[in-house]
């Protein structure tokens, strides 16, 4: 069996979570953060941890590993994705745009410096880089959104990190959409599913990055505008094809059915829906297999 952190479709052995007791903590803890973190509403804590429980028994068998507690992060931890990148180099440390956030990215590479598992570099100031602006196209191709999120100078240390390994950075220029206090990633947009296979959101797309699927013979499981809101795009698989989604997303799922896709649903108003982060953001994952 051969191993990859390259790739964001083929079948997930490991990954990292933040189970909601070591990041929404408590009623009181919600309710002191969830205005400030530009939730949509406060997540109710009881029902989070139905939802998470939910969510975690769609993973199957995946070796699952937790973040643990820790005072000098916010509930938006649960949303791990997005202070590391994985690749078989060791991991990159991320550099949070949101200030909100910018603890997290060394907290969890003290978990990983406890567990051994390697380091490759870590994105500093002034660059910018989260995990949700970054997605593997191929093993040697990794694509990158210069978001708000994440700057140009995060993206040239990334390049300096992984291009002498013979990885190819493609760089996506998102647009302004709803601004700097939105939740908006690359993988808001742009979620790989198996090999040349994507759900995408086209009207938010920039037409060169989308060309550049294209012409790398990618084919597209469309969004329709009334589920963009609804996180239609978030599409996290766990095997080629092999699909979970966050539940209400009815179009969605009958586009990736008809495209031989297997899809499971979680309910996910309180993990998901209320902080913008949808089952790719809730995962950190590690390796994967062919």
């Amino acid at each position: 069996m051969k191993l990859t952190h390259h790739s964001e479709y083929l079948k997930l052995q490991s990954v990292y979570l933040k189970p909601v007791e070591n990041a929404f903590v408590s009623y009181s803890h919600l309710s002191e953060q969830w205005s400030e973190l530009n939730y949509l509403s406060q997540p109710d804590f009881d029902l989070s941890i139905d939802e998470y429980k939910n969510f975690i028994e769609s993973l199957g068998e995946t070796e699952i590993n937790f973040f643990p507690f820790d005072d000098t992060v916010t509930i938006d931890s649960i949303y791990c994705r997005d202070a590391s990148i994985a690749s078989d180099f060791g991991m990159i440390i991320c550099n949070m745009g949101k200030e909100g956030r910018i603890n997290e990215p060394q907290s969890q590479k003290q978990v990983f410096i406890k567990n051994d598992i390697g380091i490759l570099g870590e994105i500093v100031h002034p660059g910018t880089l989260e995990g949700g602006d970054v997605a593997w196209l191929d093993e040697k191709t990794l694509a990158v959104g210069h978001t708000y999120r994440t700057n140009h100078e995060g993206i040239a240390q990334l390049k300096e990190l992984l291009e002498p390994k013979g990885i190819e950075i493609v760089v996506a220029e998102l647009p302004h959409y709803k601004g700097k206090q939105d939740v908006f990633h690359l993988m808001s947009i742009f979620s790989p599913i198996d090999k040349n296979l994507a759900v995408v959101y086209s009207p938010l797309m920039p037409i060169k990055f989308r060309n550049e699927l294209l012409n790398r013979g990618f084919k597209f499981v469309e969004v329709p505008e009334e589920e963009f809101e609804s996180m239609g795009c978030n599409v996290l698989a766990v095997a080629p094809s092999q699909c979970i989604m966050v539940n209400g997303n009815p179009i969605t799922q009958e586009r990736l059915e008809v495209a031989g896709c297997k899809i499971t649903v979680y309910k996910g108003n309180e993990i998901s829906i209320k902080g913008g982060g949808g089952p790719t953001c809730l995962t950190r994952p590690l390796l994967r297999s062919y």
